[in-house]
């Protein structure tokens, strides 16, 4: 989510020539979306900042080719995402006997609601990054995954960039955006830490069961 960390990146970028700064925007979005090692990288701050940077009279950097090029970049990511999980993904986690129900289960799940998973997930770090892999993987209708694809990256890349770039000059959009960006962000660490200690307590639990 948006943090604190939105406001140095913007500083960082500021620091790069025009070109520069749509490459390592561009490059970090594509490979946030689409590659599972890019899972640790602070899309949502470097979207906000990348919107400053656009704001500001010293740079050259210009919204709608910035807002654009990430759009493609997104949607561009989780293709890449959504084929490896269904062309490599899908035939390795055949081979292993215990995953046919989780399999199943991830099929049955994107059936219902995968539409509006890939397009929510786009909002949260980790998900992101896992859900067009996940999505491949239960062979989701392509048709259906990219018109999901299409509007996850468009609300997430271009709204934040927006959001970025209008905070600019309107410093309690900026802080109000950074509130909300570190109270989800909390969220998310503690909901992750709970659900760690609840799985080491099943884990303990089923070791002393057997």
């Amino acid at each position: 989510m948006i943090s604190a960390a939105g406001v140095e990146l913007s500083l960082d970028l500021q620091g790069l020539s025009t070109g520069l700064v749509y490459l390592v925007v561009l490059s970090f979005v594509f490979i946030e979306s689409g590659i599972l090692l890019g899972f640790f990288l602070p899309g949502d701050a470097l979207l906000f900042g990348a919107g400053l940077v656009a704001a500001s009279p010293h740079s050259d950097v210009a919204l709608w080719p910035l807002t654009i090029g990430v759009c493609v970049a997104a949607v561009a990511g989780d293709a890449v995402g959504y084929w490896t999980g269904r062309r490599w993904g899908r035939p390795w986690l055949e081979t292993k006997p215990r995953m046919a129900e989780h399999i199943a289960k991830a099929e049955a799940f994107y059936e219902r609601w995968g539409a509006i998973a890939v397009i929510v997930a786009r909002w949260f770090p980790w998900l992101r990054t896992a859900t067009p892999v996940v999505a491949g993987v239960a062979r989701m209708p392509y048709r259906r995954f990219v018109a999901a694809n299409v509007v996850g990256a468009v609300t997430w890349g271009a709204g934040l960039i927006q959001l970025g770039y209008y905070s600019y000059e309107i410093s309690w959009l900026r802080n109000t955006a950074i509130a909300i960006g570190l109270t989800c962000g909390a969220i998310l660490v503690i909901a992750g830490a709970v659900r760690w200690i609840l799985a080491r307590r099943r884990a303990r639990a089923d070791n002393l069961a057997g």
